[in-house]
């Protein structure tokens, strides 16, 4: 005899109806903005972000004071959420908890074991919570000296902008940025960070009696240094086109790498007889290589009819061809660069440099070399000072532009 199995529809029905309400409950939960706090124990790193739902697809943005950070891939179902990290190789995973908070990891999936905690809660607010009204206006500019654990240090340059408890700014280096920070001034103590979707940045400073800043670096779960500051507004770093040269003996630069199609391009490929060509040592894990990349994207669309090319070098974190050049061409798509990338090796630094044996070493990702219509290099720029450094951003920005005029006159 058969049974009737019609009455089991009913449980089935009710199963999806569940899950759907409980779909909409959770995107409208979702969906607005937020304050999270990566935990680095000891210490967190906040910042604020934003859900938004268009149609039937999600998008996420960060914010870092005037920067606004845009990613486009976030996978929501049910009380899970997954966060892309655009162009880097990382992702924000969480879920929905009874208290309507966001409980989850900051991962990046190709570090083993590297996993940030990451808690959320719904709304924006101060990105550190203040105890004392501020006793120190540290707006201005620092001489800064930063101090590795294995006793090396390094220069750079604090700038600051604060007005009443909040706090931007940023520190420059000689190898590049570390583009937008913010933060809130607790008594005679300021807190600063930053997150892009790959770096986690925390900076805390405090005003000492003889009017100097001692302080603590931290980036991601475990790197630590310590820094000192003193006012000093005539303070400048080593030029940055004087700490790249090549080697006694050397004109040009020579090197055959593949396209993300495998065609092997080469500097003697017609392609560039008689051209302006700028080099661009790169890597998409690289925030301030994302910075440049944004400019030079755009920039190459206004200037690519005036006799001008670019070659991107990537260096990634893999030597494998097949991850590497997915990652350059995502890069590539979502920074809708026209100019050409090549698969150049690993992001060490020393097989970077084994790579373009002609140069003194690489130093800094990126670096940028401009090569006349001889074919000869004409300069080489360390490093890159973002759109986050204010007047240094638009001094390089305006020498760039002087420079290449001055090789498509040669």
């Amino acid at each position: 005899m058969k049974q009737k199995k019609g009455p089991l529809l009913i449980p089935i029905l009710c199963f999806f109806i569940f899950i759907s309400c409980n779909d909409k409950k959770n995107e409208i939960l979702l969906e607005g903005d937020w304050h999270a706090e990566l935990n680095i124990e000891p210490g967190i790193v906040p910042f604020s972000f934003g859900l938004k739902k268009n149609g039937e697809k999600w998008g996420s943005e960060i914010y870092n004071a005037d920067e606004v950070l845009s990613y486009d891939e976030v996978d929501q179902f049910g009380d899970s959420l997954i966060i892309h990290m655009g162009i880097f190789d990382s992702d924000i995973k969480a879920a929905v908890q009874k208290d309507g908070s966001l409980k989850g990891y900051f991962i990046k999936n190709h570090l083993e074991g590297y996993r940030i905690p990451f808690t959320a809660t719904k709304g924006l607010k101060d990105r550190f919570s203040t105890s004392t009204s501020p006793i120190a206006d540290f707006s201005g500019k620092w001489k800064t000296e930063f101090e590795k654990s294995n006793g090396e240090k390094y220069d750079a340059i604090g700038i600051f902008k604060q007005e009443g408890d909040h706090i931007t700014g940023t520190f420059l280096t000689s190898l590049g940025d570390y583009r937008y920070l913010e933060g809130n001034v607790d008594g005679d103590t300021f807190y600063l960070s930053a997150f892009d979707g790959s770096h986690v940045y925390f900076f805390s400073g405090k005003n000492l009696p003889d009017g100097s800043i001692h302080g603590t670096f931290r980036s991601g779960p475990k790197y630590r240094e310590s820094f000192f500051a003193v006012r000093d507004e005539a303070f400048e770093l080593p030029d940055a086109n004087s700490l790249n040269y090549l080697k006694d003996g050397y004109e040009r630069l020579s090197f055959s790498f593949p396209d993300l199609n495998k065609n092997m391009v080469s500097l003697e490929d017609e392609k560039f007889k008689d051209k302006v060509v700028l080099v661009q040592l790169f890597g998409t894990w690289c925030p301030n290589c994302m910075d440049e990349t944004k400019y030079l994207a755009e920039w190459y669309r206004k200037n690519k009819n005036r006799e001008i090319e670019i070659i991107a070098l990537a260096f990634e974190y893999k030597a494998d061809f097949d991850y590497a050049s997915a990652r350059v061409r995502k890069t590539k798509e979502r920074m809708n660069a026209e100019y050409i990338f090549l698969v150049a090796g690993e992001s060490n630094k020393e097989k970077a440099s084994e790579a373009l044996p002609a140069l003194n070493q690489v130093i800094a990702f990126p670096t940028l070399i401009y090569i006349g219509r001889d074919g000869k290099v004409k300069n080489i720029h360390t490093g890159f000072s973002g759109p986050g450094t204010g007047a240094y951003y638009e001094r390089w920005v305006e020498e760039h532009e002087n420079l290449v005029n001055r090789l498509l006159e040669e």
